[in-house]
């Protein structure tokens, strides 16, 4: 997406125009929570709301994760045709079982996804997902595992909105309320939005 400053219509001052769309989202192959092999074409005619994150976060993965399950009960009927994704940044620990574990916890209808190393990093690159593994006792300490298993991840924290085409609509950020979310989505699909 290009920005730039124009001058806003009958104004001498600028503003901030954009042109064209926004280079997130892309194929992907990865392996669903029941263990069967997934891309993007399976959710091909469904919006998609895709979160990025991992089973072991403390705190903003399941507040993000309730606010979409949340959002989905709001949308009534037109929840069936949006699926709710979670994508791990965590592939070695967030096996299809440890997925299968979590997801339940946020309705029947979010999908976890998992893969190897390289499929997690090739759809983080196609979404412009940061996330990166730090050691919990960076400090020097000897708290830490000897195994290496402590550690968090730091990531983005974005709820894409992805079309029935698998192109970017829009995404939803920290302090979106389940009903906004729900309007938002509502109104898309009423407006045709693919």
């Amino acid at each position: 997406m290009l920005w730039y400053v124009a001058p806003t219509p009958g104004s001498d001052k600028p503003g901030i125009t954009s042109r064209g769309t926004a280079a997130i989202g892309g194929p992907f192959r990865l392996t669903d929570n029941t263990g069967k092999t997934v891309t993007d074409k399976t959710y091909a005619g469904k919006y998609m709301l895709v979160y990025f994150g991992y089973t072991y976060c403390p705190d903003t993965c399941p507040t993000d994760l309730t606010l979409m399950s949340r959002a989905m009960d709001r949308l009534g009927k037109d929840a069936s045709r949006v699926q709710p994704l979670f994508i791990t940044v965590d592939p070695e620990r967030d096996t299809v079982q440890e997925m299968a574990d979590y997801v339940s916890h946020f309705g029947s209808s979010l999908v976890g996804l998992t893969g190897t190393p390289e499929e997690i990093a090739s759809v983080a690159k196609a979404y412009r997902v940061f996330y990166q593994k730090v050691d919990r006792h960076d400090d020097g300490g000897d708290g830490g595992n000897s195994d290496g298993s402590d550690y968090l991840m730091n990531h983005s924290s974005f709820i894409y909105l992805m079309g029935t085409d698998g192109s970017y609509i829009d995404n939803f950020a920290a302090g979106t309320t389940p009903q906004e979310m729900a309007d938002r989505i509502r109104d898309i699909i009423a407006g045709g939005a693919k």
